[in-house]
């Protein structure tokens, strides 16, 4: 049994108890928080792909700035500080610069990033078919040469992708560690299985995506809260309006995360925005089949949260 008692493996990323784990991809690499300097209220989205990443930045940016005109880009204003598609150093110096409270996306889990007290952590959790759906189509979605390009990659012919419901198929049996690709779905499962514990750190919280979907005024109202942001009331209207996904989608141009201009079309980033997307392209026993897959992934209390069972524990 590993951590959370989940029948899977112990995994061989987990090489060292006295500091983070380091995960790396061709465009990613955790090791980029060593060289970071945490200030006092600094705010991290940890997630996995397609899971509610640019919902929740754009979130804390309105509670942030109380306004919807944000002063860059949200995609500069909260960069990614694992991608390598920028250096380094160049996104250090820009974040230092930064003299308002600062909002950083990662998609590590957070046993690979180094942990601060006076940060809040924020893992954001969406149901897992939802997320591959959303992470298959974002996939026709960018531009793979500039990408290799950007990440100093060979260049590469792409390959044809099978139809979704083929492709999430074979998303569901694949069994990678995480370490090797955490948008898989033991990725998936291994974010958030590794998140549960620490959501009595004080700092670090669990929210779902469709807690979002279906009261996004009273998650930013408790997001608020837990950010110690005071919002006048008759402001509370406009902020709400602003985190909408179709608001979002009309200004797709400036608040898409792409900072060096990969994805093809900017506003096929707001694809959908609800929920069941996974469930509906797989029938009973395919769906039986998965959760048997999840069973062997996460402990029952996770997978409740994660798929968002009105029994699971919050």
């Amino acid at each position: 049994m590993s951590k959370g008692g989940v029948d899977s493996r112990d995994y061989d990323h987990r090489v060292s108890a006295s500091g983070p784990i380091r995960y790396r991809s061709d465009d990613e690499d955790s090791a980029r928080w060593l060289g970071f300097e945490y200030r006092p209220g600094d705010v991290v989205i940890s997630t996995r792909s397609k899971s509610g990443t640019t919902w929740m930045q754009m979130i804390c940016a309105l509670l942030v700035f109380q306004s919807t005109e944000l002063p860059e880009p949200l995609g500069r204003l909260s960069p990614w500080l694992d991608w390598t598609g920028i250096p380094a150093g160049e996104l250090y110096a820009r974040l230092a610069a930064q003299p308002h409270r600062r909002i950083i996306k990662t998609h590590t889990p957070l046993d690979g990033i180094v942990l601060d007290r006076r940060a809040t952590y924020i893992v954001v959790g969406r149901h897992p078919l939802d997320m591959a759906v959303s992470l298959y189509h974002q996939g026709a979605n960018i531009d793979r040469p500039r990408l290799r390009q950007l990440t100093g990659q060979p260049p590469a012919p792409d390959s044809p992708r099978p139809p979704l419901h083929e492709w999430l198929l074979r998303w569901i049996d694949a069994d990678p560690s995480p370490a090797q690709n955490l948008d898989s779905l033991p990725g998936v499962f291994f974010h958030i299985v590794d998140a549960w514990p620490r959501r009595h750190d004080g700092n670090v919280v669990l929210v779902h995506y469709d807690d979002l979907a279906g009261d996004l005024e009273g998650s930013m109202r408790h997001m608020a809260e837990i950010l110690g942001i005071a919002v006048a009331e008759e402001r509370w209207p406009s902020l709400v309006d602003g985190a909408t996904f179709a608001a979002m989608r009309h200004r797709a141009s400036t608040l898409a995360p792409d900072p060096a201009d990969i994805l093809i079309d900017r506003s096929r980033f707001f694809r959908r925005g609800r929920s069941g997307a996974g469930r509906e392209e797989l029938d009973p026993a395919e769906m039986a089949h998965y959760h048997a897959r999840a069973a062997q992934l996460a402990p029952p209390e996770v997978r409740a949260w994660l798929h968002h069972e009105p029994d699971g524990v919050r």
